[in-house]
This record gives C-alpha cells, structure tokens and sequence, in this order.
C-alpha cells in the first residue's frame, strides 16, 4: 500500500519534484506555487511558468452554462470559464502538482468522481484543501468536516488532505492565533484518518501559535504545515525562518506571495551557502 502511495495521488511532494529534478535538496521552500489559477488565462499562465504546485478554487456552479457541475472560481465569483472537467485536462498533461481548495461542500463529490476517473494521470501530488474548523478571527462558514472528508476518501482515499481553519487578519489590531482548542479539535478529526495530511495556516499567525502548530505537528509523521498568506497581511520574514529552523524543513511549504516568497527562498539559500 504505501509503495503504491507513493507512485500514486499521495506521494510526497518534495520527493516528487526531487526526483524530477525540478528541485536540489529535500526542502520545501523550494517548492513554488501558483495561487487562483481558475479561469483560463490563469491557468495557461500556471501552466507556462516555473511553478511545481497550482492552486486553483472549486465551486458549485449556479447559474449559465455551467449550471449543476463544479466550476473554477474563488467567491464572490459565482461564474467562471473553466469548469472542473476543462480545467483537469489541461493541468494533468503537465508534470505539475495540484491544490483544489473547495469553497462550495456541493463541488466536492462531483470533482472527486471527474478526479477518479482521471486515476491514470493522476501519479503527482493532489491536494485537496477545506477550511473545516473556525479559526482564528475567522467569519467565513466552515465547510461540514464529515462530509468533505466522506466525499473525498471514499473515492480517492490516498490524496493529501489540506486541512484548515477559517481565519481573520486585522491590520493595526491584535489578532489572535491558533490556540490549544483548535489544534486539539484538528487533531481528533486526523488522528483516526490514514492519508497524508497538510495543514494550512495563515503566516500573520504563525509565530505566536507555534507552540500549538508544534505541538500538532508532532502528533504524526503524516503531517506537514502549508503556510500561506492574505493578500494585505503583514508578517516578519525572520517568523518564517524560525519555524523552519525549529522544525524537518521538508515538512513546512510556504504558499506566499511576491516578493516575500523570493526573499525568503533568497535568504534560505545564503545562508545553506554561508555554512
């Protein structure tokens, strides 16, 4: 079984892009990502570029042509130019990785019965991301932890779960992190799981919740910390340097945007360089 994992939707994603080639040593700084390719221009560009990971939103179409089957797009867009079907048969000729984050419980099943039934091209990482707790200073709704994961794993039970919380950030304000409750919460729902598990969390509140991240991380060898970051948040470059420093740097990808993602891989490797 887990030989076959690794060939398959659940292997790992730094041993994937290792293998290939695509990256130098066992650590997923090195890993890029492409966030939002949902309509069509998006993902060509995804496709075209140096990234190994996109990163695309599902929904439940709702309206047109696409009414009644999974669309690519990010609320509150409620139409899109890609559904899920077109979307999956441009990316899975690439050798790229993928992360569908679904904002819509409805899109779940049937995106998971178009991704089986692409089982033969799926040897690559395949993330599939929920926010399925309240977090911190979040007001968005939950998606129902039981059935996002029922849906999932019983049609593609090897994928990488990308586990979240709904979350908040206020400029100017004190914003509070991931506290006991909630990683404890997180890791009931994971502990009687068997697939490899990512958990999303944003970098603003990283640093004061490392201690409860920590903590949640050590629970299983099968899980890692996706790191992420809102369009106008602000975070120190140093945090993200401390939790790599603090923890197996091959289990920490960090999903952040420019030009804070080049600078954090900049300082990784001079640092690799100095010792």
């Amino acid at each position: 079984m887990e030989q076959q994992r690794e060939r398959g939707c659940g292997e790992n994603a730094v041993n994937y892009f290792l293998h290939r080639g695509r990256i130098r040593s066992k650590d997923a700084v090195e890993i890029k990502w492409y966030h939002g390719a949902n309509r069509k221009a998006q993902m060509q560009e995804a496709l075209q570029s140096d990234a190994h990971m996109i990163e695309a939103d599902v929904i439940f179409g709702s309206q047109g042509s696409h009414d009644g089957e999974p669309i690519m797009a990010h609320p509150p867009d409620t139409d899109s130019d890609n559904t899920v079907h077109e979307w999956l048969n441009e990316v899975l000729q690439s050798d790229k990785g993928i992360k569908l984050d679904f904002k819509s419980l409805a899109a779940v099943e049937p995106s998971m019965k178009i991704l089986k039934g692409m089982k033969d091209c799926l040897g690559r990482p395949i993330w599939i991301n929920a926010d399925i707790l309240p977090g911190p200073n979040g007001s968005c709704k939950a998606i129902d932890v039981s059935g996002f994961l029922g849906a999932v794993t019983s049609h593609l039970p090897d994928v990488t779960l990308s586990l979240g919380w709904t979350t908040g950030w206020l400029a100017g304000q004190t914003n509070n992190g991931y506290t006991w409750e909630m990683v404890q919460e997180m890791e009931q729902i994971c502990r009687t799981l068997s697939q490899p598990v990512t958990f999303p969390v944003r970098a603003a509140l990283v640093r004061p919740s490392w201690p409860q991240l920590l903590w949640l991380l050590q629970q299983s060898e099968r899980y890692s910390l996706t790191v992420w970051t809102g369009k106008n948040d602000v975070y120190a470059l140093e945090d993200m340097l401390y939790i790599r420093e603090n923890f197996n740097k091959s289990k920490i990808y960090y999903d952040l945007s420019e030009p804070q993602s080049s600078k954090l891989r900049n300082e990784v490797y001079t640092k690799n360089t100095v010792k």
